[in-house]
């Protein structure tokens, strides 16, 4: 086991609490993502959790393959009980130390596990943030998660071959604001954004 894993389920548990506090009348909502609604967002978390699992166990194919840009995502009628279930699958499949090591591929990019399982958490932590932003819900990403997000967003940043980072070009932040605050900075987003009312 090296010292790169983590345990996905405390982030994973929070996502699936957000996603089910999410009412109808919200789905239509924007997002920090400007491309996304909210329906949106809870698609591409289904579709990247979906991957990700099925990239952990080494299960190539269809949903690892795929380019998540290639479409704009969507959730279907069963997605209040489809997206608990694959965050859970998803938690568990990285509890197994196999699942940090060799390669594997993801949005149709081969890499290395042990960066698989750092995209996936931030993943989960960003747009953990996104979707309670987008709702109006309180967000508290587990500790352990955040600090590794920051940790590999501000690697990209200071990346020259990487320019604009992961999700997009860096919004400055204060160095004393939270450290949810500088990470979300760091993903290319304002940490002061709302919903509109």
């Amino acid at each position: 086991m090296t010292d790169t894993t983590l345990d996905l389920g405390p982030q994973t548990r929070i996502v699936a609490r957000l996603a089910e506090a999410v009412t109808d009348e919200r789905l239509e909502d924007g997002t920090p993502c400007p491309q996304y609604a909210v329906r949106n967002m809870l698609g591409h978390l289904l579709g990247l959790a979906v991957a990700f699992r099925d990239a952990g166990r080494k299960d190539l194919g269809v949903t690892t393959d795929t380019d998540p840009g290639a479409v704009l995502p969507d959730i279907g009628p069963g997605w209040r009980e489809e997206l608990p279930k694959v965050l859970d699958e998803l938690a568990e499949v990285w509890r197994d130390p196999a699942a940090w090591t060799g390669t594997t591929r993801a949005g149709g990019v081969d890499l290395p596990g042990e960066v698989a399982g750092a995209v996936v958490t931030d993943e989960l932590v960003i747009h953990g943030w996104d979707l309670a932003r987008a709702t109006g819900q309180p967000y508290e990403p587990d500790p352990a998660a955040l600090e590794a997000t920051h940790t590999s967003l501000l690697a990209a940043a200071e990346d020259p071959d990487r320019g604009d980072g992961i999700f997009g070009p860096v919004v400055p932040v204060p160095s004393d604001a939270p450290l949810l605050d500088r990470t979300v900075g760091l993903s290319g987003r304002d940490p002061e954004w709302t919903r509109p009312a």
